[in-house]
């Protein structure tokens, strides 16, 4: 990987043309997508994105009281995945899909720091289709970064990244096409030990 991207207190990496555009085409008709509802400030709304969540056995994921389930790894999933392990050296057991179907779609300000991700986990995000801005935000000091995230890059974040900054993808009016993310992560098991 290249240059950390970060300033201090974790390391983000971005590796472009990492993958091919012709394998996003297979998947987006082949996820079983789903839109919950999540509630913010006392008010229930959509989740501004399509998801799906696919892992090894029993590993389902929840985050702001949503709960998934896992969903089969398919064909295309896997190939995905095993080149995200050789790219990064790191292990993956799942993924959450997300699919931006245009620049009103989004995801807010938050960290990937659900308990069963473990002290520092590692998250490798493959993304094809529209160029979005990717914006990260100290939580302390409030410093920004924003990175331009081509189709077929891989942005890799580890170390303190997911404690000392925060990340979103904000909505823009500037993109109508879609984009295709997916969020590979070691989620531990339910039975795993705490070290």
């Amino acid at each position: 990987m290249k240059q950390n991207l970060l300033p201090f207190e974790g390391e983000v990496y971005l590796l472009e043309n990492a993958f091919k555009e012709e394998q996003l085409s297979p998947l987006i008709g082949e996820l079983a997508w789903r839109q919950d509802q999540i509630t913010l400030w006392g008010k229930t709304h959509p989740v501004p994105r399509l998801q799906a969540w696919y892992a090894d056995d029993g590993l389902s994921y929840t985050y702001s009281k949503i709960v998934m389930e896992a969903g089969p790894w398919n064909e295309k999933l896997l190939e995905i995945k095993n080149e995200v392990i050789t790219l990064t050296g790191h292990h993956f057991n799942s993924v959450l899909c997300n699919l931006y179907r245009s620049g009103a779609d989004k995801n807010g300000w938050h960290r990937d720091n659900e308990p069963e991700l473990g002290v520092n986990p590692v998250i490798a995000s493959v993304s094809f289709g529209a160029v979005r801005k990717f914006s990260l935000r100290h939580r302390t000091t409030k410093r920004k970064i924003d990175i331009e995230l081509p189709s077929c890059s891989l942005l890799l974040m580890r170390g303190e990244s997911q404690h000392a900054w925060e990340h979103q993808l904000a909505a823009t009016k500037k993109v109508i096409s879609s984009r295709l993310n997916l969020t590979f992560r070691y989620r531990k098991s339910d039975d795993t030990p705490e070290l």
